[in-house]
């Protein structure tokens, strides 16, 4: 099977979900996350960099769990286009998960 060259939005949505991946982490290893997750730390190291622009969904679900992230707020984050000039790196909504006490 041949794949087909991703889009620049596909890749910038990548990029998008590694920064916040990234966000979520905050100072949690990349191994702990990863081996938590059932992943390898070479796919989500992958993932984060924005090399792997379009993972598989349960990959993300595992990922995003096991940083206390919904996915509606992942979804949320990736799917928005580029705003010139602000700080994407988490976006209100995700915030809001993220940082909830």
């Amino acid at each position: 099977m041949v794949r087909l060259p991703l889009t620049p939005a596909e890749v910038e949505r990548g990029q998008r979900l590694g920064a916040l991946l990234r966000q979520a982490r905050g100072c949690r290893s990349m191994i702990d996350v990863a081996l938590t997750a059932g992943i390898s730390p070479e796919t989500l190291r992958k993932i984060e960099s924005g090399r792997v622009a379009t993972p598989a969904f349960p990959t993300i679900a595992a990922i995003a769990d096991t940083l206390g992230l919904s996915l509606d707020a992942v979804w949320s984050e990736i799917s928005q286009p580029e705003r010139v000039g602000e700080d994407r790196a988490v976006a209100p909504a995700a915030r809001h998960v993220l940082f909830a006490s």
